[in-house]
């Protein structure tokens, strides 16, 4: 099928938006695993950018920076926020966020870190994950957390802050 010009011209000019895509780990006392990004400030859950001109989904996406970054290949759980994130300078990004499950010792000792991107992982207990996230992801957590607590559903958020 080929398309006219006009509707390839239209196509162009709609407004582009980003998606990102993230697993949330954790251990048996529910701390959640967070990674430290070398190329900025802060910390972060695993996870990156869906690669969708590549036709990459964001479940895709999500397993697909696992394993690149700590080396963790499994297929991500169910998902539990979707994040509608406004930012300065750039086009929105819609975040999606799945749930990893609870970790064993044996998979913690496996993690093998992206040298090129990261420098290290810790575990961090909830009442602590704002001393390490910033606003929309530090929302993002703590809202998959309540999601988790809640037992079903998916939270819809927009900036990190839960609307649904």
């Amino acid at each position: 099928m080929t398309t006219s010009p006009d509707y390839a011209a239209y196509i162009a000019s709609l407004p582009r938006v980003l998606a990102g895509a993230a697993v949330l780990f954790r251990d048996d006392q529910g701390r959640v695993l967070l990674v430290e990004p070398n190329y900025r400030e802060g910390w972060a859950l695993p996870g990156g950018t869906v690669e969708s001109d590549d036709g990459e989904t964001p479940r895709q996406g999500a397993r697909r920076e696992t394993a690149e970054e700590i080396g963790l290949d499994r297929e991500p759980g169910r998902l539990l926020t979707v994040d509608w994130v406004q930012g300065t300078g750039r086009p929105p990004v819609v975040a999606y966020l799945y749930d990893g499950g609870v970790l064993g010792a044996d998979e913690f000792k496996a993690i093998r870190l992206q040298e090129e991107e990261l420098l290290s992982w810790r575990l961090v207990a909830r009442e602590e994950l704002t001393e390490y996230l910033s606003g929309a992801h530090s929302g993002r957590v703590l809202a998959a957390l309540d999601v988790l607590a809640e037992g079903s559903g998916t939270a819809e958020l927009e900036n990190g802050r839960r609307v649904s």
